[in-house]
């Protein structure tokens, strides 16, 4: 039988996903008997997961380098992802030229700017929905924002006096661009502290959508004695240690009911909140918002700095003082109790199994194993958190 080297046979992406199971020696392929069509089906999907999370990441603006850090490809490889994604969202481009004469707007220039929203003219953001009652929940939630005096998108109304276009199966919703853009300065103890400030103002103002708008319940503690919980199970507990899980679980348990619960964003980073010239100018992307344990917002904000796969990853040192300044940035707003200090640590580790055994479902197994290695980052510097 004659050996061949795999780079010269398989896709790049392909060999990594080998690498990671076994990485180098000999391994015999068998000979294909039409047997293995689940396996390759299952195969295809996590292909499109990742390739269009690559395009997403691609239209925040991270670099091919930064990407092929992250996903291990070279930039040839990102090139073709990001050149056949583009295409496939072209389609879309399409309809939206199409529905843009509702609001007046025939012949706007339109640029993608995320895989549901578009920009018109430099000046409008369009979004796609399929759901229609998140479309409307978001739409108020940003009108009763802005009359807290939040920088939140203002809905631009079409010509028939709707709020919003159809399209087939598909919403649409036009709004104002928000000026301003994302900070790249990841490391900077003002930005930071701005940051935490920035949070405490918009739970400020949720808790008055709290009354105008009804919001899914969700518990932090709920999922980790479930889903999160069973995933692990099902796994074998082969990324994490069982008693790792118990302790953060048991921590948040001894003190959830204790913890102020409200409205939050649910999905805060950079990406997420816009400044221009320091300030903060505007808050986006209200659609994983629910009621939960209000320090998740400022826990996964901070987690979150962590799971950047970037040159300038933080050390330790720089991690916990950029803690520190983003919890004294929101208690310029809001003080948090002490069970919610305390509670910071516990809280910050369930989040990372949470999303460990997220990544597990979708089979993305080095990220679930990067979420652990985060929790295990965590779990040590507890000691040192000062806040």
């Amino acid at each position: 039988m004659k050996y061949v080297n795999a780079n010269e046979v398989l896709p790049e992406e392909l060999l990594v996903m080998i690498q990671e199971h076994y990485d180098g020696g000999y391994l015999y392929i068998p000979k294909h008997n039409g047997r293995r069509a689940t396996g390759q089906t299952a195969y295809k999907k996590e292909l499109a997961k990742r390739d269009q999370r690559i395009f997403l990441m691609h239209l925040e603006g991270r670099t091919k380098g930064q990407l092929g850090n992250i996903f291990h490809l070279s930039k040839s490889s990102l090139r073709r992802i990001i050149a056949k994604e583009k295409a496939g969202y072209q389609n879309m481009k399409g309809i939206i030229e199409e529905i843009l004469p509702v609001w007046g707007m025939e012949g706007g220039r339109v640029v993608q700017i995320y895989p549901s929203a578009w920009e018109i003219d430099g000046s409008y953001v369009i979004k796609r929905y399929e759901d229609r009652a998140q479309m409307e929940r978001n739409g108020k939630m940003a009108t009763l924002l802005s009359a807290c005096g939040i920088p939140a998108a203002e809905t631009v109304c079409a010509k028939n006096g709707e709020s919003y276009a159809v399209h087939k199966d598909a919403y649409f919703l036009l709004s104002k661009k928000l000026r301003g853009s994302n900070l790249s300065d990841r490391k900077d103890l003002t930005v930071a502290y701005k940051m935490g400030s920035a949070i405490a103002r918009l739970h400020g103002a949720f808790l008055q959508c709290e009354k105008e708008i009804q919001f899914w319940d969700n518990s932090l503690l709920k999922e980790m004695r479930g889903w999160v919980l069973e995933t692990f199970d099902r796994n074998g507990w082969q990324i994490l240690d069982r008693e790792a899980y118990d302790k953060a679980v048991g921590a948040l348990a001894a003190v959830h009911d204790e913890l102020p619960k409200q409205l939050i964003h649910r999905d805060v980073h950079f990406g997420n909140f816009l400044f221009c010239e320091g300030e903060l100018s505007g808050y986006i992307d209200f659609d994983l918002s629910q009621r939960n344990i209000r320090i998740f917002d400022v826990c996964y904000f901070l987690t979150g700095l962590l799971s950047e796969e970037t040159d300038d990853a933080f050390t330790r040192e720089e991690w916990l003082a950029s803690v520190k300044a983003v919890i004294a940035g929101y208690e310029s707003v809001n003080p948090l109790s002490a069970k919610e200090k305390a509670a910071v640590p516990c809280v910050m580790a369930c989040i990372e199994m949470l999303c460990a055994a997220y990544f597990i479902r979708v089979k993305d197994t080095k990220r679930a194993a990067d979420a652990c290695q985060i929790r295990r980052m965590i779990q040590d510097c507890e000691r040192d958190f000062v806040i």
